[in-house]
């Protein structure tokens, strides 16, 4: 993608933007530390952390796992201290699942060590670049915060469909 001051075709951008993320994502779990818990494990605690408490069934949904390993996964989870499972108030029958206090803690340790670990190859970075990676970062965070099914935040904070 060459950089002419208009911006590349959404084709052209989803294309280079996916190699690219491809890349990052298996750059950010070697950053991970060797704490013992799985990357299924920390990515089901950040959600609950980033989404707060929900039904299991959809925590798998989410997870893109079956419910029932899920609910192994939370049993797991539950016994380390990390998640707790209540009845939803609206449905006694219905389990919730949240991290707990502990589960928060694990996350902001794991969080801390890959972003010094992270910190480190930014520093080897030129000020060009370390600056490009600032300045993309507002719009990075939109895209992860998108769901396909919902309508994209605008630069305003207004939504647009």
């Amino acid at each position: 993608m060459e950089n002419s001051g208009e911006p590349p075709a959404s084709g052209e951008l989803a294309s280079g933007l996916g190699a690219v993320l491809e890349r990052l994502v298996a750059l950010i779990r070697s950053l991970n530390t060797a704490h013992p818990i799985s990357r299924t494990s920390s990515g089901t605690l950040a959600t609950l952390e980033r989404d707060g408490a929900c039904r299991l069934t959809a925590l798998a949904a989410r997870e893109g796992v079956t419910q029932p390993a899920m609910t192994q996964l939370i049993g797991r989870l539950e016994d380390a201290g990390l998640v707790r499972r209540d009845a939803d108030p609206s449905d006694g029958r219905v389990v919730r699942v949240s991290i707990t206090d502990a589960g928060k803690a694990v996350m902001a340790t794991r969080r801390a060590e890959r972003a010094e670990r992270l910190g480190a190859l930014l520093a080897r970075l030129s000020t060009e670049h370390r600056q490009l990676l600032a300045a993309a970062l507002p719009a990075l965070g939109v895209l992860a915060d998108t769901r396909e099914d919902a309508p994209v935040p605008a630069q305003n904070g207004a939504h647009v469909a």
